[in-house]
């Protein structure tokens, strides 16, 4: 079975022929200077106790991290929207374990910063089985260590591209989180990590079913 990452990484080569090199060179720095920024070393890591949240759900209703640790584990995954195809294709891949991971007593909830109707598109659009709830402004993804703010010039790139994230993220377009997943045990305590400054790049399920086993 090919694994999440390789498709993304095939995806990736395959789209750099259709960006222009200009593009890719504001793309590639901003990739290098977010690496070397250190803000991964400042993201939540195992052994520490995940912050709390109640955030809106997609279909409208408020979700809380206290509520779900009281029915069991929980996967939590942050993406940055659904303009972002890579965000996609990690979505669209959880959703393909998602039964592996309920079979387990877990939740599965993603979290980003656009509003909660792109939020419903994009559960619609993919028929997603869990909650995708929105962090307007991404308080909670700064808790995690995880917020940081577009460069100019690659901010000016997604605005030539149509993301209109000035509006999918109600007025807060600068501002994505890191992508990352945990795995968080029945006390709140982060028992498996995966951050990355690289947005091509992605927890794979499988790692993440494996440190769902350790659990029990």
């Amino acid at each position: 079975m090919t694994t999440l990452n390789t498709e993304l990484r095939n995806f990736y080569e395959a789209r750099q022929q259709d960006i222009p090199a200009e593009i890719r060179e504001i793309m590639h720095r901003a990739n290098r200077e977010l690496a070397d920024s250190g803000q991964a070393d400042h993201a939540l890591a195992v052994g520490a106790q995940a912050p709390p949240f109640s955030l809106p759900s997609a279909t409208g209703h408020t979700v809380s991290l206290t509520s779900l640790l009281a029915e069991g584990p929980v996967v939590l995954t942050f993406y940055r929207g659904a303009w972002c195809p890579y965000c996609n294709m990690a979505l669209r891949s959880l959703q393909q374990h998602h039964d592996a991971i309920t079979a387990r007593g877990a939740h599965l909830v993603a979290v980003s910063p656009q509003i909660p109707d792109e939020s419903l598109t994009l559960t619609e659009k993919h028929d997603l089985a869990f909650d995708v709830l929105s962090d307007i402004g991404s308080d909670t993804a700064r808790q995690y260590g995880l917020a940081f703010d577009l460069p100019d010039d690659l901010a000016a790139v997604y605005d030539k591209f149509g993301f209109d994230l000035q509006r999918v993220n109600d007025g807060h377009p600068r501002t994505l989180p890191l992508p990352a997943t945990y795995v968080i045990d029945r006390n709140g305590t982060v028992r498996w990590a995966f951050t990355d400054t690289d947005y091509t790049t992605r927890a794979e399920p499988t790692d993440i079913i494996a440190a769902l086993d350790t659990l029990h």
